[in-house]
Protein backbone atom coordinates (compact mmCIF):
# COMPACT_ATOMS: atom_id res chain seq x y z
CA UNK A 1 0.00 0.00 0.00
CA UNK A 2 1.59 3.16 -0.93
CA UNK A 3 -0.07 6.88 0.18
CA UNK A 4 -0.99 9.26 -2.35
CA UNK A 5 -0.99 13.05 -2.82
CA UNK A 6 -3.64 15.61 -4.32
CA UNK A 7 -1.36 18.27 -6.19
CA UNK A 8 -2.97 21.01 -8.21
CA UNK A 9 -0.14 21.21 -11.54
CA UNK A 10 -0.77 24.09 -14.55
CA UNK A 11 -4.25 24.17 -12.71
CA UNK A 12 -5.18 20.90 -12.66
CA UNK A 13 -5.98 18.08 -10.48
CA UNK A 14 -3.26 15.09 -10.32
CA UNK A 15 -2.96 12.43 -7.95
CA UNK A 16 0.29 11.30 -7.10
CA UNK A 17 1.85 8.56 -5.02
CA UNK A 18 4.20 9.36 -2.82
CA UNK A 19 7.45 8.59 -4.55
CA UNK A 20 6.81 10.21 -8.04
CA UNK A 21 5.59 13.47 -6.13
CA UNK A 22 9.20 13.75 -4.02
CA UNK A 23 10.94 12.92 -7.76
CA UNK A 24 8.48 15.74 -9.47
CA UNK A 25 9.34 18.18 -6.64
CA UNK A 26 12.67 17.39 -7.06
CA UNK A 27 12.81 17.69 -10.55
CA UNK A 28 11.52 21.02 -10.43
CA UNK A 29 13.79 22.16 -7.62
CA UNK A 30 16.38 21.18 -9.75
CA UNK A 31 14.99 22.84 -12.79
CA UNK A 32 14.40 26.11 -10.97
CA UNK A 33 18.05 26.01 -9.52
CA UNK A 34 19.45 24.97 -13.28
CA UNK A 35 17.51 27.73 -15.22
CA UNK A 36 18.21 30.59 -13.05
CA UNK A 37 22.21 29.41 -13.38
CA UNK A 38 22.11 28.78 -16.52
CA UNK A 39 20.12 31.37 -18.16
CA UNK A 40 20.61 34.29 -15.81
CA UNK A 41 17.02 35.42 -16.44
CA UNK A 42 15.40 37.69 -13.84
CA UNK A 43 12.83 35.97 -11.69
CA UNK A 44 9.85 37.22 -13.50
CA UNK A 45 11.07 35.54 -16.79
CA UNK A 46 11.71 32.39 -15.06
CA UNK A 47 7.89 32.33 -13.25
CA UNK A 48 7.10 31.95 -16.90
CA UNK A 49 8.90 29.38 -17.56
CA UNK A 50 8.05 27.59 -14.63
CA UNK A 51 4.42 27.95 -15.28
CA UNK A 52 5.39 26.88 -19.13
CA UNK A 53 6.81 23.90 -17.37
CA UNK A 54 4.20 23.17 -15.30
CA UNK A 55 1.66 23.29 -18.04
CA UNK A 56 4.02 21.35 -20.01
CA UNK A 57 3.91 18.40 -17.48
CA UNK A 58 0.01 18.74 -16.97
CA UNK A 59 -0.28 17.96 -20.86
CA UNK A 60 1.89 15.16 -20.36
CA UNK A 61 0.41 13.30 -17.42
CA UNK A 62 -3.02 13.95 -19.34
CA UNK A 63 -1.70 12.08 -22.17
CA UNK A 64 -0.40 9.87 -20.00
CA UNK A 65 -3.17 9.11 -17.41
CA UNK A 66 -6.45 10.32 -19.23
CA UNK A 67 -9.27 10.61 -18.02
CA UNK A 68 -9.45 7.24 -16.13
CA UNK A 69 -8.41 8.97 -12.87
CA UNK A 70 -5.52 7.11 -12.38
CA UNK A 71 -2.63 7.62 -9.80
CA UNK A 72 0.15 9.17 -11.37
CA UNK A 73 2.86 6.76 -10.80
CA UNK A 74 7.13 7.31 -10.18
CA UNK A 75 7.62 5.51 -13.87
CA UNK A 76 4.74 8.15 -15.40
CA UNK A 77 7.09 11.02 -13.40
CA UNK A 78 10.69 9.21 -15.12
CA UNK A 79 9.39 9.02 -18.30
CA UNK A 80 7.80 12.92 -18.36
CA UNK A 81 10.88 14.50 -17.07
CA UNK A 82 13.36 12.28 -19.25
CA UNK A 83 11.27 13.68 -22.54
CA UNK A 84 11.39 17.05 -20.69
CA UNK A 85 15.05 17.45 -19.67
CA UNK A 86 17.06 20.06 -18.26
CA UNK A 87 17.57 23.77 -19.64
CA UNK A 88 20.89 22.84 -20.48
CA UNK A 89 20.08 20.23 -22.58
CA UNK A 90 21.27 17.63 -19.97
CA UNK A 91 18.65 14.50 -19.35
CA UNK A 92 17.44 14.70 -15.71
CA UNK A 93 17.45 10.94 -15.98
CA UNK A 94 19.38 9.75 -18.98
CA UNK A 95 17.20 5.95 -19.07
CA UNK A 96 14.07 7.75 -19.17
CA UNK A 97 15.33 10.00 -22.09
CA UNK A 98 15.85 7.18 -23.79
CA UNK A 99 12.99 5.46 -23.64
CA UNK A 100 11.07 8.18 -24.85
CA UNK A 101 9.56 7.67 -28.45
CA UNK A 102 7.86 10.84 -29.01
CA UNK A 103 10.82 13.05 -28.20
CA UNK A 104 12.06 12.76 -31.75
CA UNK A 105 8.50 13.05 -33.61
CA UNK A 106 8.37 16.24 -35.82
CA UNK A 107 6.13 18.96 -34.23
CA UNK A 108 3.44 20.74 -35.76
CA UNK A 109 3.86 23.95 -35.98
CA UNK A 110 0.97 26.78 -34.99
CA UNK A 111 0.65 30.30 -36.55
CA UNK A 112 1.47 33.23 -34.07
CA UNK A 113 2.66 36.93 -34.81
CA UNK A 114 6.35 37.07 -34.25
CA UNK A 115 6.40 40.14 -31.47
CA UNK A 116 10.41 39.91 -31.06
CA UNK A 117 10.76 40.45 -34.87
CA UNK A 118 8.16 42.88 -35.57
CA UNK A 119 8.04 45.66 -37.70
CA UNK A 120 4.75 46.84 -36.85
CA UNK A 121 2.56 44.27 -35.56
CA UNK A 122 4.56 40.95 -35.89
CA UNK A 123 2.20 39.62 -38.92
CA UNK A 124 4.82 39.77 -41.33
CA UNK A 125 7.28 37.78 -39.01
CA UNK A 126 5.14 35.44 -38.13
CA UNK A 127 4.10 34.16 -41.68
CA UNK A 128 7.26 33.87 -42.52
CA UNK A 129 7.80 31.75 -39.52
CA UNK A 130 5.13 29.45 -40.29
CA UNK A 131 5.61 29.65 -44.22
CA UNK A 132 9.46 29.37 -43.61
CA UNK A 133 10.71 32.28 -46.13
CA UNK A 134 12.47 35.37 -45.48
CA UNK A 135 10.94 37.85 -43.07
CA UNK A 136 11.85 40.58 -46.03
CA UNK A 137 10.45 38.24 -48.96
CA UNK A 138 6.80 38.75 -46.69
CA UNK A 139 7.17 42.14 -45.79
CA UNK A 140 7.58 42.78 -49.59
CA UNK A 141 4.68 40.85 -50.68
CA UNK A 142 2.47 42.33 -48.00
CA UNK A 143 3.57 46.03 -49.30
CA UNK A 144 3.51 45.15 -52.69
CA UNK A 145 -0.45 43.61 -51.35
CA UNK A 146 -1.41 46.87 -49.15
CA UNK A 147 -0.30 49.33 -52.32
CA UNK A 148 -2.17 47.21 -54.99
CA UNK A 149 -5.24 48.12 -53.04
CA UNK A 150 -7.50 48.09 -50.00
CA UNK A 151 -7.92 44.58 -49.76
CA UNK A 152 -4.00 44.43 -48.68
CA UNK A 153 -4.78 45.84 -46.14
CA UNK A 154 -7.32 44.61 -44.68
CA UNK A 155 -6.00 41.39 -45.09
CA UNK A 156 -3.07 42.73 -42.67
CA UNK A 157 -5.30 44.03 -39.89
CA UNK A 158 -8.06 40.74 -40.18
CA UNK A 159 -4.29 39.01 -39.61
CA UNK A 160 -3.28 41.60 -37.08
CA UNK A 161 -6.90 40.95 -35.15
CA UNK A 162 -6.89 37.28 -36.13
CA UNK A 163 -3.16 35.85 -35.08
CA UNK A 164 -2.56 35.83 -31.50
CA UNK A 165 0.69 37.27 -30.49
CA UNK A 166 3.60 34.54 -29.19
CA UNK A 167 4.10 35.38 -25.84
CA UNK A 168 5.05 32.89 -23.68
CA UNK A 169 7.99 30.43 -24.19
CA UNK A 170 5.96 27.67 -25.04
CA UNK A 171 4.23 29.43 -27.76
CA UNK A 172 7.32 30.21 -29.31
CA UNK A 173 8.49 26.60 -29.22
CA UNK A 174 5.24 25.82 -30.99
CA UNK A 175 5.83 29.21 -33.58
CA UNK A 176 8.97 27.39 -34.33
CA UNK A 177 8.23 24.15 -34.70
CA UNK A 178 10.19 22.53 -31.72
CA UNK A 179 9.88 20.35 -28.92
CA UNK A 180 8.17 22.04 -26.25
CA UNK A 181 11.26 20.63 -24.09
CA UNK A 182 13.24 22.47 -21.04
CA UNK A 183 16.20 23.53 -23.03
CA UNK A 184 13.99 24.90 -25.60
CA UNK A 185 11.71 26.62 -22.98
CA UNK A 186 14.84 27.59 -21.61
CA UNK A 187 16.28 29.26 -24.82
CA UNK A 188 13.37 31.51 -25.33
CA UNK A 189 13.82 32.94 -21.97
CA UNK A 190 17.50 33.96 -22.46
CA UNK A 191 16.19 35.60 -25.87
CA UNK A 192 13.36 37.73 -23.83
CA UNK A 193 15.81 39.21 -21.72
CA UNK A 194 18.08 40.05 -23.99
Amino acid sequence: MKKVLNISLGNRSFTLEEDAYKRLSDYLDHFRTRLATSAGTPYTQNAEVMEDLESRIAELFDLEVGSSGRVVTIDMVDRVTGQLGMPDGTPENPAAAEATPDSDAPVKKKIYRDYDNRRIAGVCAGLATYLDIDVVLARVLMLVAVLAGTAGFWAYVICWIAIPKAVTATQKCEMNGLPVTAENLAKFAAKQKK
